[in-house]
């Protein structure tokens, strides 16, 4: 069994900041991918950010500049830092990660609104 759990969501006014955090436990082999999706209100669930454990990281478009994505292999953590939020980042955002299997969080919200 693998658990991811999202934390660090909430809401923000815009142009405000959040964190999302995703500790991933129980029994883990190799870490490949680590990334953050959302799924926004009637609306697909789209990649927001990646970030291979060798390689480059890759973002959405709508997300560039804004968002950055960084991880802690010894803590088999990922992280999403969001800067300049506006109201069309607001979604449920999903943690995933790839190993041998590929694993989902339950998803957090967050709410950009004044």
């Amino acid at each position: 069994q693998v658990q991811l759990v999202e934390s660090g969501g909430g809401l923000v006014q815009p142009g405000g900041s959040l964190r999302l955090s995703c500790v991933a436990s129980g029994s883990i082999s190799r870490i490949n991918v680590m990334g953050w999706y959302r799924r926004a209100p009637g609306k697909e669930r789209e990649l927001v950010a990646l970030i291979p454990s060798g390689g480059s990281t890759k973002y959405a478009d709508s997300v560039k500049d804004r968002f950055t994505i960084s991880r802690d292999n010894g803590k088999n953590t990922v992280y999403l830092q969001m800067n300049s939020l506006k109201p069309e980042d607001t979604a449920v955002y999903y943690c995933n990660v790839v190993g041998l299997g590929a694993y989902w969080g339950q998803g957090i919200q967050v709410t950009v609104s004044s």
